[in-house]
Order: structure tokens, then sequence, then C-alpha cells
């Protein structure tokens, strides 16, 4: 793994500076591609409910060799569930599956459902929230925070709870940098947390990406990832084949002033 100091959020507790993603790892693959990324290094793993792998990554933490305060794990609250008495019941299952005592990180999965993508469910998050915030002061999950959300959705957070959130997971690659956002979290000393650091694989053909690879003798993946973690997010690439969970954790190099503001007027491959 790349030698980088943990980020370490407001509260003291300190994350891995990369996790390994397990979105799209169907349970039956999540068990040996956990594995092997624990084998290269990982300490880090970042599941969800709604994933439907909990239960193999929780076996294959438990499997390995490192303790269990050894492995950071991070699980999500689904997008669909909110209210206090849910988050409560969701979080159990969630427990249940991985066959743990305790989160490292929990996270609202996103402010909406997902397929009503921009609904206001502002209370329903608050009342989750609170729900994170019970959790997190019996001890049950060391950190709380948020996924997909924008400014909006977390100043509601901050003008009703007690607790500021201590990460933003959200996508963030070459191409979508989200600086509003990206300066927001940062004033509040939240982390920021890039999700599909590689746009799915979309940017690795990018003829400017692939030709700084070239430049600094690693994988367009390499430079991608490496790449958020120069704009001081934490990055959590995914993938099922061992060469590129090694080599995605291989970021011993640095990307220079002058490179990093080409890449970052790269266009996002959305709009294209």
């Amino acid at each position: 793994m790349a030698k980088e100091i943990t980020f370490t959020f407001h509260n003291g507790i300190e994350i891995p500076n990369i996790g390994f993603g397990t979105w799209q790892i169907p349970n039956e693959e999540a068990y040996a591609s956990v594995t092997t990324a624990l084998e290269n290094g990982y300490t880090h793993i970042d599941t969800a409910l709604a994933y439907q792998n909990e239960q193999n990554v929780g076996k294959a933490i438990k499997d390995f060799s490192l303790a269990r305060e050894d492995v950071f794990i991070t699980s999500k609250l689904p997008a669909q569930i909110k209210g206090y008495e849910e988050t409560l019941k969701a979080f159990d299952e969630t427990i249940t599956n991985l066959g743990m005592d305790y989160l490292d990180l929990y996270l609202i999965h996103a402010p909406w459902p997902w397929d009503e993508v921009g609904k206001d469910c502002t209370e329903g998050n608050i009342q989750s929230w609170k729900a994170m915030e019970q959790l997190y002061n019996e001890g049950k999950i060391r950190s709380i925070g948020v996924s997909n959300f924008s400014e909006r959705d977390i100043q509601a957070i901050l003008d009703t709870c007690t607790i500021v959130p201590m990460a933003n997971q959200i996508p963030f690659y070459i191409g979508r940098d989200q600086e509003s956002l990206l300066a927001y979290c940062k004033k509040h000393k939240i982390v920021v947390e890039a999700y599909s650091p590689l746009a799915t694989g979309q940017i690795l053909n990018s003829p400017a990406i692939l030709e700084m690879a070239k430049k600094y003798s690693v994988t367009p993946a390499q430079l991608c990832i490496r790449y958020c973690l120069e704009r001081e997010t934490l990055p959590l690439p995914k993938s099922t084949n061992e060469t590129r969970i090694i080599e995605n954790s291989q970021l011993d190099f640095t990307i220079s002033s002058e490179d990093l503001k080409i890449l970052e007027k790269i266009e996002d491959v959305r709009t294209k």
C-alpha cells in the first residue's frame, strides 16, 4: 500500500487512506475478493446492506488473520430507509449479516431513495441521523457519516443534530471534482470519500489520462486513484481481479502541481 498518513475524522478516529470498495461484487464473489484485498495490504473495507454481500464480506474479514480492530469496516443505511426506528432495525440487520459487534463507519447511503432521486427526505434523514447518533454514543459505531449528500442535505443535519458527520462519500474522479461540495466539507472538517474513482472505468481510455499515466510509468487507474489522494479525498477503488487489486494500492508516486491542473481541466465523461 502507498505509505500515506491516514485520514483522521474530527472525533480522532483514523481511517486508512485507501478503501476496498465492494459495490457490484455479488455475495458469492465477495469472500474471495475481500480475502485477496486483505492479503495485499488493504485494511479498509467498504460495503452496504444494499450491496447484498455483507455476509461474505464479514466472513472474509473474520476468517483472515488480522484482529478485528486492525480492519476498518464501513457499511450503509439503505437509501430508501428513513426514520429513527427504521434505522436502528436496518443497523441490526447489517451487524448480524457481518457477524460483527460494531462498525467503524456507518453512512446514510443517500439523501433520497434511488428511484426517487431529488425527493425531499429532510425530516427522515434527520430522524435517521439521530438514531445513528444514539448508536454512536452507545459505542456500536465508531464514526458516522453520509453519502451522496449535497451542501443543503448536510446543512439540514448541522442545523438540527448534535454530531457533525465525519464523512461524506460521493462520486469523485477526474472530470467530476465537485469543488463547491469539497470546499464545504473541508470547512466543516468532513472527510470526503471518493467512490467510483475510475468513473466505473469510463475515464481510463481518456487520451490525456493515458498520456500522463505513461509519463509517470503507472497504469491509468493508478493515476486516477492517486489524483483523488492529491485532492485530499479518500478513494475507494473496486475490482475482483487480483492484479488490479494490487495495482490499485501501489500509489507511491506524486502528481506534479502542473499536471494536476491539466487533469482538473478534463471534462466530465457524463457530459459527452
